[in-house]
């Protein structure tokens, strides 16, 4: 069901953002572990040589956070 309120650009491009952080953390987590598995793999130029499990762990973390933020953003733009 769509809203009546259209979504702020910012609450999209926090969207986004988590979503490439997310999946991009996770595909990256699971190159290292598995090895075959390659999606997003621009991913691999944020991570610094020998921090990669570190970077990628962080990576899930922040678009996490990031999308909080946007939830909260867009609950406290429609009130």
């Amino acid at each position: 069901m769509t809203s009546s309120t259209p979504k702020s650009p910012l609450a999209a491009f926090s969207g986004l953002l988590c979503f490439v952080l997310v999946v991009g953390g996770a595909s990256g987590l699971l190159h290292e572990w598995l090895g075959w598995i390659h999606f997003m793999g621009f991913v691999r130029f944020l991570a610094p040589d020998g921090y990669e499990i570190y970077s990628y762990v962080v990576m899930i973390a922040l678009g996490l956070a990031v999308g909080a933020a946007g939830d909260a953003l867009t609950r406290r733009s429609r009130a």
